[in-house]
């Protein structure tokens, strides 16, 4: 059996100069996670949190360990502000994050809508969407691994949470059968103060896959706070790594679909954006003519066609 746990980062807001904090991204995502490393995964993602907040050592009771969160937003607000070590330790711990999901054969996947500045942004919409899209993924991840699963979401409000489930449940019970037969029940949803792997998939949605969307994809967006270049390193750094814990699958036309992908709506550019900036293809140089070595045309050729502070 296999676990999954999503959250998400950014809203609904529509991208505009007026609202420089607006989030430029929306991202739905997080993790799957075999049941047999579910307690191990929590107890090391506890020891990363002792490391990165001290006091939490003297914690008197586990509880205290548990409820302490440390959020996705002051990461990235220690890599665009903080000095040169709040850098480092942010940087430090998002490597520590993605080191003990590859100890524990976890596998990340996430839908990442790109904003287009002054055009209204459906969240109503595109957050079930997002979850129905993720549940096909853990589905061929669960059929691939001859395994059953369950998603557990971040709970928000009533009325958001309500559609989430719907899109999964009419899936699983309407007409015709079952399309996620190895998802064993609709989407349930827990508090992140209480589940502490629901605060690790906030930590890898909003301080990993949000940064690296908005540098990805908007570093042209001066105006908006979140559209900043130092969150360079994050992609540099961790892109390669981010690309191999994805699980991909190829749909019946031979398609590859799952892992992270990206609906980029302003410039139309593809996922892979996400795992490094764009590597550029060496052309050889030209001779000069007239050098040794250089060939003599017969006539011209047309040109061809185009830690935390953790103490915070």
């Amino acid at each position: 059996m296999h676990l999954c746990y999503i959250d998400e980062a950014g809203n609904g807001q529509t991208l505009d100069p007026a609202r420089p904090d607006a989030p430029p991204v929306l991202v739905v995502g997080g993790f799957t996670v075999p049941r047999a490393h579910i307690k191990s995964l929590t107890w090391a993602f506890l020891d990363v949190k002792k490391h990165y907040r001290p006091q939490l050592r003297n914690a008197e009771q586990l509880s205290e360990v548990i409820q302490h969160e440390i959020k996705g937003a002051d990461v990235r607000k220690n890599l665009r502000a903080g000095n040169h070590n709040w850098r480092r330790a942010a940087i430090e711990l998002v490597g520590a994050l993605l080191g003990i999901l590859e100890a524990h054969d976890s596998r990340v996947l996430a839908r990442v809508w790109i904003k287009e500045e002054g055009l209204a942004f459906d969240e109503s919409g595109v957050y079930p969407a997002s979850v129905a899209a993720l549940n096909e993924t853990f589905q061929a991840q669960l059929a691939h691994e001859h395994s059953r699963g369950m998603m557990v979401l971040d709970s928000r409000t009533k009325v958001k949470n309500a559609p989430n489930v719907h899109c999964v449940t009419t899936r699983k019970y309407r007409t015709g059968g079952d399309s996620l037969r190895g998802v064993i029940e609709s989407p349930v949803f827990g508090h992140s103060d209480t589940h502490a792997l629901l605060q690790l998939s906030d930590l890898v949605v909003s301080s990993l896959l949000f940064p690296i969307a908005c540098h990805a994809y908007l570093n042209d967006v001066t105006w908006n706070v979140h559209c900043d270049d130092a969150y360079q390193p994050l992609r540099e750094q961790f892109g390669e790594r981010l690309k191999n814990l994805q699980f991909r699958y190829q749909d019946p036309v031979g398609k590859w679909r799952g892992g992270i992908v990206v609906s980029d709506r302003r410039t139309r550019q593809s996922s892979s954006l996400m795992f490094g900036p764009a590597k550029a293809v060496a052309v050889p140089a030209s001779p000069i003519p007239g050098q040794p070595g250089a060939p003599t045309p017969e006539r011209p050729k047309a040109e061809p066609d185009g830690g935390l502070p953790l103490i915070l």
